[in-house]
């Protein structure tokens, strides 16, 4: 039973019959659909105060409706709309519910380019798609009890940490930061955020101005290249090899340049170390700034990992973002940039214009889960089965799929890309192919911007127990049978 009636908006105007304006309005909001079937209206009693009326005029006004089968009058519950009762209304009845009006108004051009929907499992019996954590191992329980004790009275402080983020939590993040990945920061130098990319948005605020020229990877983050568009940025793809971005195809004037040396997402491969101090090297000499996106690097399966650039950085050029969606849950929205003195206060006041405090209940859990040491232990449990799925599904594709696909070796991350081996073949063609057959799986092509794409298929380790992975493979690879039947070959560019 809804009680939207209860905060319905009835206006008057003018001296005129106030039983008649209010009958017309209670009508208009049920036929527009502002009041659905079922909902109840306020009290008449309730109507009159809240209208300077007396009661009499409201129940007049009811009275009527109800005798159009309007509404209808439930002894001890109250007065309600009767289901259906919009279809009495002729031309009204075609009327969309609770719909905008057209408008004259229209966004600017940045925003009038409609984003084609990403693809999406829809109920595929294996999902192996990108960016997507195994939620059913994370810690509820322990979570339950940390939210449980900052709702209590008193634990929650408002209005205390609106600049930065939570300060407990900030000096968590350092700390984690530090111990996990060797950054270089402190609590101050965090500033909380609601995920990696309003981390990243914070960063475009402060630095970009419209026409600024920015580089992303290619094949990248597509989320990251149209955040970027929106500040009004020329946003130039750049190629990624197996040593991760290629430097020397920098475009001249870019003032920033995004990143994932870690993990690239979606190659997967790792920024070499020569790799990194070039970028650095190249970001010096041309006043650029790098944001350095850390976005899965905890879970970490083979060789030491490589230093960030932001432990490489001396000269203040990076902005190290990173999240805990992929760590904990991607629900809870919290993410952070640890940046160079130079830009915190101007970040700590894009972050006050725009989000304020953020949440803080979510704020003062997360840094006590910090804190207890539960965050660690929880990567610690989940790596080891994101590594058992992991080497199975390597092993799986390199012993049965090895004719058509070229596993891309990495080290880390929820997810393992590969190439397919025939230059003819379009990734795009075999996806929707396994799609057909119940297997879910991303296409490199449709992560590149650039022209000549690479094509390859990329899984995701989030989505798929250890134990369904083999069924999943032996219907990919009959998928990919049917794909290089003879006129289905080539891909759809080359006509």
């Amino acid at each position: 039973m809804s009680h939207r009636g209860a905060e319905l908006h009835v206006a008057l105007s003018g001296s005129g019959d106030r039983a008649a304006q209010i009958y017309a309005r209670l009508r208009e909001a049920i036929l527009d659909g502002r009041l659905d079937g079922g909902d109840r209206v306020p009290a008449s009693r309730d109507l009159a105060a809240t209208l300077g009326v007396a009661r009499g005029t409201v129940t007049a006004a009811y009275d009527r409706l109800v005798a159009e089968e309007f509404l209808v009058s439930r002894r001890g519950a109250g007065t309600f709309v009767v289901q259906g009762c919009s279809l009495a209304a002729g031309a009204n009845a075609t009327r969309p519910a609770r719909t905008a009006r057209h408008g004259a108004v229209r966004p600017t051009a940045v925003w009038q380019r409609e984003t084609p929907p990403a693809r999406g499992p829809d109920g595929a019996a294996y999902d192996f798609s990108l960016g997507v954590p195994d939620t059913t191992l994370f810690p509820y329980a322990t979570w339950r009890r940390l939210v449980t004790a900052h709702l209590r009275a008193g634990r929650v402080d408002h209005g205390t940490y609106e600049t930065s983020g939570h300060p407990g939590l900030q000096a968590e993040i350092a700390r984690y930061a530090g111990l996990s990945r060797s950054v270089v920061a402190s609590g101050d130098d965090v500033v909380v955020t609601a995920g990696a990319q309003q981390a990243l948005d914070l960063v475009a605020r402060v630095v970009l101005d419209p026409g600024a020229v920015v580089a992303v990877e290619d094949p990248g983050y597509e989320a990251a290249h149209r955040l970027l568009e929106t500040h009004r940025a020329v946003v130039h793809p750049v190629p990624v090899d197996d040593e991760g971005l290629v430097v020397d195809a920098l475009p001249a004037g870019t003032r920033l340049v995004h990143v994932t040396p870690s993990h690239q997402f979606p190659t997967g491969v790792t920024m070499s170390r020569a790799r990194r101090t070039a970028l650095l090297d190249w970001a010096v000499r041309h006043d650029a700034l790098v944001v350095e996106d850390d976005y899965d690097s905890e879970f970490r399966f083979a060789d030491r990992p490589l230093e960030p650039l932001q432990s490489l950085d001396r000269d203040g050029r990076v902005v190290y973002i990173g999240s805990f969606s992929k760590s904990l849950l991607p629900a809870l929205r919290i993410g952070y940039a640890i940046a160079p003195v130079s830009l915190q206060p101007a970040l700590r006041e894009a972050r006050r214009v725009t989000v304020w405090n953020g949440d803080a209940t979510t704020q003062s859990a997360l840094a006590d889960f910090l804190a207890e040491g539960h965050h660690a232990a929880h990567v610690r449990r989940a790596s080891k089965v994101y590594r058992e799925r992991r080497d199975e599904l390597v092993g799986r594709l390199e012993s049965q799929l090895d004719p058509w696909l070229r596993v891309v070796p990495s080290a880390a991350g929820l997810h393992v890309t590969t190439l397919l081996r025939d230059p003819e073949v379009s990734d795009v063609v075999v996806a929707e192919a396994a799609e057909r057959a119940g297997v879910f799986v991303d296409t490199l092509s449709s992560r590149h911007r650039g022209p000549d794409p690479r094509h390859g298929l990329a899984f995701g380790l989030g989505g798929v127990p250890v134990h369904d992975i083999g069924p999943a493979i032996e219907l990919l690879r009959g998928s990919l049978a049917n794909a290089l039947r003879p006129g289905r070959r080539r891909r759809p560019s080359d006509g």
